[in-house]
């Protein structure tokens, strides 16, 4: 069985940082990676990674957030830096097994204050 276990949301305020973490486990994945849906909008590409180590960002958290991943652990983190109001949204993580079926986490709440 496939499972996902997210954490390290919380409260920041505007400039800080936060580090989020997903634990998988149950099957070999491919990519892996982040998205958030804040109240009222649509789920949105954060970042992903490749098992290969390709990553992909959204134009409005390249240069402050980095994706990396631990293939042994099959872990994968969002490091996210100068957070801004706007990034605040629940995040999930999302991985793909190499049979190309999508599981997704519970999601974690990161509210940035201003």
């Amino acid at each position: 069985q496939v499972q996902l276990v997210e954490s390290g949301g919380g409260l920041v305020q505007a400039g800080g940082s936060l580090r989020l973490s997903c634990a998988a486990s149950g099957s070999i994945f491919s990519n892996m990676g982040w998205y958030r849906q804040a109240p009222g909008k649509q789920r949105e590409l954060v970042a992903v990674l490749t098992r290969g180590g390709s990553t992909n960002y959204a134009d409005s958290v390249k240069g402050r957030f980095t994706i990396s991943r631990d293939n042994a652990k099959n872990t994968v983190y969002l490091q996210m830096n100068n957070l801004k109001p706007e990034d605040t949204a629940a995040y999930y993580c999302a991985a793909n097994t190499i049979g190309g079926e999508r599981h997704w986490g519970q999601g974690t709440q990161v509210t940035v204050s201003s």
